[in-house]
């Protein structure tokens, strides 16, 4: 008899002889899809957002220096707690690294990314130093893309495209928080994937200044992100901890699903052993194991991040806020967010809506 698989991911029907194939297949895709998934629930509860383009056209020797993401959040976007900064290299090459430490030779192709918003360098050379200006990151009255000349008069050059993402830090944001100072994206050979075709179409955009570019180039760079992210996973090694090999393991990963598709369900580790099918001694190690935290802890973390994006984007009363989190009362919720935050929900509220 023809063996069909029960995985909504894979509408494979094969026989006998290829059932271990397609079973594979599907546990492969729809981990791949779990992960997708969960990755995109933090990515929108953390307010993900592109932000301003520059474009360098440097020849040797040039240098230029971003400084650190609380100096220059507020400039680039407004109300934004943090700031990731990414380089892409389009011609030629160069390099880039924290300042401070030894920088990373890039080629046309690479990209480069700094998680946590270090003061970076991008240079023609290794040990060189810019000087930073936070006045050229003004958004008000200034057409985007920047494009930016340093032009020291030699024959090497190189073109690079520069962005920058905001995004929530707190109450929770455990992508950041797993992620290095220093992402590095070598150009693969034969690649015509998400980076070749976002090189493409921000040069393109960029040449064109039409209207909608900013938008465009805005949405451009998330989607650059999540391809980054999703690469540097790829490279992690087995043993690798951190909330991002989490969502790979297969138990962790079940685990992390549930808790991020059902977040107001009112589970214990009991019941969220039992909806993946483990035992509530191996979740509970294997979790922390990862994670860094228990199953419940961090849902009460998750809990609260999702109840601030409400706090900041809904006018909704504290009473259904609360609901929508998993909290069968108004001050139960009150006391669990200000125990977490170290603000009641509506000082929380004024201050975010302040800023």
């Amino acid at each position: 008899m023809p063996y069909r698989s029960s995985n909504a991911t894979c509408n494979a029907t094969c026989n006998a002889t290829c059932k271990a194939t397609c079973t594979t297949a599907c546990t492969s895709a729809a981990a791949g899809a779990r992960v997708s998934d969960t990755l995109s629930d933090v990515l929108r509860a953390v307010r993900l957002t592109g932000a301003v383009f520059f474009t360098i056209d440097g020849s040797a020797p040039w240098a230029t220096e971003t400084p650190a993401a609380p100096d220059i959040a507020s400039r680039i976007v407004p109300g934004a707690e943090h700031v990731i900064d990414f380089h892409v290299v389009t011609a030629g090459s160069c390099w880039g690294g924290i300042v401070g430490q030894p920088p990373i030779r890039l080629a046309a192709g690479d990209v480069i990314v700094f998680p946590h918003g270090d003061s970076h360098v991008m240079s023609s050379a290794p040990g060189m130093r810019g000087h930073p200006d936070v006045d050229i990151y003004e958004r008000t009255g200034v057409d985007r893309p920047v494009a930016v000349r340093v032009h020291g008069g030699g024959r090497e050059r190189a073109e690079v495209i520069c962005g920058f993402l905001g995004c929530d830090l707190r109450p929770f944001n455990p992508l950041v928080a797993t992620l290095p100072r220093v992402i590095h994206v070598g150009a693969q050979p034969g690649d015509d994937g998400i980076i070749t075709q976002f090189i493409r179409l921000a040069l393109a955009e960029s040449a064109a200044r039409r209207a909608g570019s900013d938008a465009m180039l805005a949405h451009l760079s998330e989607l650059l992100f999540v391809e980054v992210v999703r690469r540097h996973l790829a490279t992690l090694p087995l043993d690798h901890r951190g909330w991002l090999a989490g969502l790979r393991d297969e138990q962790v990963g079940r685990a992390l699903a549930q808790l991020h598709d059902r977040p107001a369900d009112p589970w214990d580790l009991e019941q969220l052993a039992s909806a993946i099918a483990v035992s509530r001694s191996a979740l509970a190690e294997r979790f922390a194991h990862f994670v860094g935290v228990p199953p419940m802890q961090y849902l009460a973390a998750w809990r609260m991040q999702l109840a601030a994006g409400l706090l900041t984007s809904t006018s909704l009363g504290l009473a259904s806020i609360a609901a929508r989190v998993g909290y069968g009362s108004e001050a139960a919720f009150s006391r669990a967010f200000k125990r977490l935050v170290g603000l009641a929900p509506a000082r929380w509220r004024e201050g975010k809506r302040a800023s």
